[in-house]
C-alpha cells in the first residue's frame, strides 16, 4: 500500500524516504498574497507545479532529506512600459536540503550553499510555493515586446526643448579641407 501525501501537511521525511512525487494546477485564488498581485481577471490562471522528495547520501554521513520544488505561471500585471495587461512568466525550479530543526538551519545557513529548512510532519509545500513565486515577480513587469508601439510624448517644456533638432556643433569642421603634405 502506497501512503498518500497532502500538499497542506506534508511529512517531508517519509515524502523523501518514499521516493515520492506530487503535482497539481491548483487556483491562483489559493494562493492569497500571489493573487493581490494579480491585475485584471484572473479566474482562469492556475499554478502548475511539481514536488519530489528524495534522499541523498554522502560519504560517511546519514542520508540528507531533500525537496526539489518546480512552479509556474502566467501572471496577469500590468506591463509599466505600455500601460497594458501582460501575462508575466514566473518559473521556480529549486531544491531544498532539510535539517533537524530551526536552530541547526540557521547555523549551518552561512556556510552552505543550498537552501536548507526545517523538517516537519506537517510540512505547508503551498506555502513556499507561493513564497518561491512571490520572489520571482519582477520589480518593474513589461512584455518582452509591447503589441503596440508606445509613442513618447510629453507637455513638458523642459523635455520638448531636449528633444527638439539642434544644429550639430561639429558640423563646421565638415566643410573644412585638410590639405594633404607633400612627399
Amino acid at each position: 500500500m502506497t501512503k498518500e501525501f497532502s500538499p497542506d501537511r506534508l511529512d517531508i521525511k517519509a515524502f523523501a524516504q518514499a521516493q515520492a512525487h506530487l503535482e497539481g494546477q491548483d487556483p491562483l485564488s489559493q494562493f492569497k498574497r500571489l493573487a493581490q498581485e494579480a491585475q485584471g481577471p484572473h479566474d482562469d490562471v492556475h499554478v502548475r507545479w511539481a514536488a519530489q522528495g528524495e534522499l541523498r547520501s554522502e560519504t560517511g554521513a546519514a542520508p540528507q532529506v531533500w525537496l526539489h520544488l518546480q512552479a509556474e505561471l502566467d501572471l496577469p500585471m500590468v506591463c509599466q512600459r505600455c500601460l497594458t495587461l501582460a501575462a508575466i512568466p514566473l518559473d521556480v525550479d529549486r531544491s531544498f536540503r532539510f535539517v533537524a530543526d530551526e536552530a541547526t538551519a540557521e547555523a549551518l545557513d552561512d556556510e552552505s550553499e543550498e537552501d536548507l529548512l526545517a523538517l516537519s510532519k506537517e510540512f505547508a509545500l503551498r506555502e513556499l510555493l507561493e513564497d518561491e513565486l512571490l520572489m520571482e515577480l519582477p520589480v518593474v513587469p513589461m512584455h518582452d515586446v509591447c503589441p503596440d508601439a508606445v509613442p513618447l510624448a510629453s507637455s513638458d517644456a523642459d523635455f520638448n526643448q531636449a528633444t527638439s533638432e539642434k544644429p550639430n556643433p561639429f558640423a563646421a569642421l565638415a566643410s573644412l579641407r585638410i590639405a594633404k603634405p607633400k612627399q
